[in-house]
């Protein structure tokens, strides 16, 4: 019996998938490090005026995107980046923890 077409994976469409991958971690794995990052950086960091906080918390949280969108395509493999940004993101989720 032969192969159908679509099951046959060619090296074009390996990477487009990696791509795709790739980018979908850059996207929202990228958005919930910077939210989990400014959430702990808001509530972590110590400043009298509360707005002051939030604004640098925010600030930092653009940076931490920047740098997990250039992590998701720098990685060597997709299970790399996947770490990259599940380590810190843990450690961001267990400083929210242990601030309340």
């Amino acid at each position: 019996m032969k192969t159908p077409d679509w099951l046959i994976a060619t090296p074009s469409a390996r990477h487009r998938v990696n791509v795709g991958l790739r980018a979908g971690l850059a996207a929202f794995g990228g958005y919930g490090l910077a939210l989990l990052g400014a959430a702990a950086f808001a509530a972590g960091l110590p400043f009298d005026f509360r707005p002051d906080a939030v604004s640098l918390a925010i600030m930092i949280a653009f940076v931490l995107q920047l740098i997990a969108i250039i992590w998701a395509f720098a990685a060597a493999t997709i299970a790399r980046a996947v770490l990259g940004l599940a380590i810190p993101a843990a450690l961001f989720g267990l400083w929210l923890l242990l601030l309340r």
